[in-house]
């Protein structure tokens, strides 16, 4: 199990061509972008709802999905961690 951000990402980079059979992120991006664009809206929908009446908990796990899934979509564009850390240093001194 991933136990950082950038190793959370470098398995969903490593599972993209892997041939492991049940692997759910491997099926996603073979369903394509627009699945993918939409696993995240309905994962982040899901937080939404979980953020204004759920348990901490059930925040924190939707929060994780939240993250998987937005992991998947910036991976399908070939954006890599290094350069949202270079956008957040930019704005680390407009905000």
């Amino acid at each position: 199990m991933p136990d950082s951000f950038s190793d959370l990402y470098k398995t969903i980079e490593s599972r993209k061509t892997s041939k492991l059979k049940n692997s759910y992120t491997k099926k996603l991006f073979k369903e394509g972008e627009k699945k993918i664009a939409q696993k995240f809206g309905e994962e982040s929908f899901e937080l939404i709802i979980d953020f204004l009446k759920g348990s901490k908990k059930r925040t924190i796990e939707e929060a994780v999905d939240v993250i998987y899934h937005l992991f998947v979509l910036l991976s399908a564009k070939k954006i890599k961690l290094n350069e949202l850390n270079k956008e957040i240093s930019k704005r680390k001194n407009v905000r």
